[in-house]
């Protein structure tokens, strides 16, 4: 059986990423997260199991969004370089556009609960599986050696992008992120074509 959706659970899940970027997962109580969706603590276990399942349910709805607009804007495109760029791009914007959400992800997701760590990386899955279609078709098309091993590639793009929020967010904001999408994309792609 699926969660409940609605306008409580979406103002839940927002609810949630305000509270725990500004207090940390460890402190964000229950109560918090209901007081800042306006609703009763009880109404909050409707839809979610504890605190754990709020967090990951977060990501899932946050990631599972961004993977589909990314998907359909990529599908739109032909050329592998720009759909390199355009990933890093939306990454991003997305994360430059919501701080609050950038601390969680880049922060508080990064628990060393170990069964939160494998829920996190079920969740990516999607998202890294948008780098491996750029990898395999820039392989194919020739933009890419052959001898490329994808799956080093990948970690390489997802940690240089990572990394570059994480430190955005370690820098409390204090520069544009969306900027440096360019640069990324060109060390990255420098890097690949070799």
């Amino acid at each position: 059986m699926g969660k409940k959706r609605g306008q409580k659970y979406e103002a839940i899940i927002d609810a949630a990423v305000k509270v725990i970027a500004a207090n940390g997962y460890h402190h964000s109580q229950v109560s918090k997260i209901a007081k800042e969706a306006s609703v009763a603590d009880g109404t909050i276990y409707l839809y979610f199991k504890n605190k754990e399942d709020i967090l990951i349910s977060l990501f899932e709805e946050k990631m599972g969004q961004f993977v589909q607009k990314s998907k359909e804007k990529l599908d739109k495109e032909v050329s592998i370089e720009k759909k390199l760029f355009m990933l890093i791009e939306m990454h991003l914007m997305q994360l430059e556009e919501d701080h609050n959400l950038a601390i969680v992800t880049q922060l508080e997701l990064r628990q060393s609960n170990k069964q939160l760590r494998n829920k996190i990386n079920e969740v990516l899955r999607d998202y890294l599986g948008l780098i491996d279609s750029i990898l395999v078709d820039g392989v194919k098309e020739g933009v890419f050696p052959a001898s490329l091993n994808a799956r080093f590639a990948r970690q390489v793009i997802f940690g240089a992008i990572d990394e570059v929020v994480t430190n955005w967010v370690m820098k409390e904001h204090k520069y544009e992120l969306v900027p440096l999408a360019k640069p990324l994309h060109d060390m990255l792609l420098n890097g690949l074509k070799k």
